[in-house]
């Protein structure tokens, strides 16, 4: 069962044997027998497995997790966002430990932003956005260039680049955010 996960784990990563081998001190044949339930790992190879993934020993071994299934209620959301901006959001996804990417929903009044043409980038290197307009029109600007967004649209870019969202609409726009997180964290 471990192996399993190690496995689906390493290949979300985009690690191969040897890219996990090299970041965690395991030899590339344990963890290929590892993988495919030949060999049980002991606490220790456990750990440096983990590691190589950057997860915490619980994360890989699930042992913070309530189960296989997440549910969150509306009224168990995080929100946020910025009254100044008129930009409110809410985060739909639940925070797991290991999870690589989060679904949220944004509304922008009209006039509104969710940043500025100044912000850093907030995504760690390598995050990627998809976001879909559910409602009203969006201008999205990434690293300086302005994409024009309607209804239906959905685009993706590169999170860890300059960007934020416009609405110079009359009305307000409303749209689903998946922010993937980057192959390596820091």
């Amino acid at each position: 069962m471990i192996g399993e996960r190690v496995k689906a784990l390493r290949e979300a990563s985009g690690l191969s044997l040897r890219d996990l081998a090299e970041r965690s001190g395991v030899s590339a044949p344990m963890l290929s027998q590892v993988e495919r339930g030949e060999t049980s790992p002991s606490i220790t190879v456990a750990a440096r497995i983990a590691d190589g993934l950057e997860l915490t020993l619980s994360q890989l071994l699930r042992l913070d997790e309530g189960g296989a299934v997440t549910i969150v209620r509306p009224g168990q959301r995080r929100r946020g966002g910025s009254a100044r901006r008129r930009h409110s959001y809410e985060v739909l996804t639940a925070p797991r430990p290991g999870q690589r990417a989060e679904l949220s929903r944004h509304t922008l009044a009209a006039g509104g932003s969710t940043g500025a043409e100044d912000d850093p980038p907030m995504h760690e290197p390598g995050s990627r956005e998809t976001a879909l307009v559910e409602s009203g029109s969006l201008v999205l600007v990434c690293d300086g260039e302005r994409h024009q967004l309607d209804a239906g649209d959905c685009v993706t870019f590169d999170a860890d680049l300059p960007h934020h969202f416009e609405n110079p609409a009359g009305e307000p726009a409303v749209f689903l955010a998946v922010l993937s997180a980057g192959l390596r964290r820091s």
